[in-house]
């Protein structure tokens, strides 16, 4: 029972955000646009704000489920892209109000889950320390982040298959020559 309540709490955030800013939201809005009492709220989030986190983590999983390997990465990046335009009231609404670091560390958790499991893909068989492959991935999250941030902050109207083409060819090859890099060598 619990997360059809989380998920209808969910749907009433992103009907209200079509009507109003996050910050004029209020809980009783939200327990009114989905027929629930205070408690019910308060037994599922802290406050708007967890509900707006835990909302893009969900999202999150969503648009990465099968998509964290070698292959498909560019389909796991087109995927978070589609899944920011989807909700874009959502996005643009919290990323202009004062829980942007919301928007930013679901960006960089979802991209990391992404990227680390490439990473540790094509890791298979080398001696590259955990730490060396967290860079790695660190690395190729803080590019990604920061350019979907950017393509959001400009109205996102840039083709999102014309961006992940472009990094495509910026990192063809990079993840592996990166590992291959920082293989430990014994002789």
């Amino acid at each position: 029972m619990s997360q059809p309540t989380k998920k209808a709490l969910e749907n009433a955030l992103k009907a209200l955000l079509l009507k109003k800013p996050l910050d004029k939201i209020t809980i009783n809005d939200l327990t009114q646009e989905c027929g629930v009492n205070r408690m019910t709220f308060y037994y599922h989030f802290k406050d708007i704000f967890d509900l707006v986190e835990w909302s893009c983590i969900e999202d999150a999983a969503k648009a990465l489920d099968g998509k964290k390997t070698y292959d498909t990465w560019q389909q796991g990046f087109l995927q978070i892209f589609d899944a920011v335009l989807e909700n874009k009231p959502f996005i643009m609404n919290v990323y202009h109000s004062v829980s942007r670091e919301q928007v930013e560390r679901y960006l960089y958790e979802v991209t990391y889950k992404l990227l680390i499991d490439v990473v540790e893909e094509k890791a298979k068989g080398m001696q590259v320390k955990t730490e060396e492959k967290k860079f790695i991935a660190d690395f190729f999250k803080f590019a990604f982040v920061g350019l979907m941030l950017d393509w959001i902050k400009n109205g996102m109207k840039e083709n999102p298959e014309r961006i992940v083409d472009r990094i495509n060819t910026l990192i063809r090859g990079d993840i592996i020559h990166a590992l291959n890099n920082y293989e430990i060598v014994e002789f």
